[in-house]
């Protein structure tokens, strides 16, 4: 007998329906520690797009937006399906990535505190 669908739980799509079948990560190099936003025309007309989709554009407005890892922990998704799904947002234009920060920026003490609040939230 079939597990009867959980109060507040909604279907998901189907990971290689939401990245047409792709399975390697894209050739943008994404990391877990790339920053992802949202494009300013990123929630205009995209009603018809994958609820997961709609999702990962809602949670990364600019110009702040988050990190791949986040984004994935918040999504319940695995890191490397995550990376092929934001691979195909940023081959349709729908978001845009900044690469880790510099080990020198990294050495501030209120932006180590300010990313273990975050993560503490989660």
């Amino acid at each position: 007998m079939a597990a009867a669908p959980q109060p507040g739980r909604r279907r998901r799509t189907r990971l290689y329906a939401l990245t047409d079948g792709r399975t390697a990560a894209s050739r943008h190099g994404l990391t877990m520690d790339t920053l992802i936003t949202a494009t300013d025309d990123a929630g205009h007309g995209h009603g018809s797009l994958p609820t997961e989709w709609q999702e990962i554009l809602a949670m990364c407005p600019a110009p702040n937006g988050r990190a791949v890892a986040e984004i994935a922990a918040r999504m319940r998704m695995r890191l490397t399906p995550m990376v092929v799904l934001l691979g195909e947002l940023l081959e349709r234009g729908l978001i845009r990535h900044r690469p880790p920060l510099d080990a020198s920026e990294t050495s501030n003490v209120h932006l180590l505190m300010k990313i273990r609040d975050n993560l503490a939230r989660l």
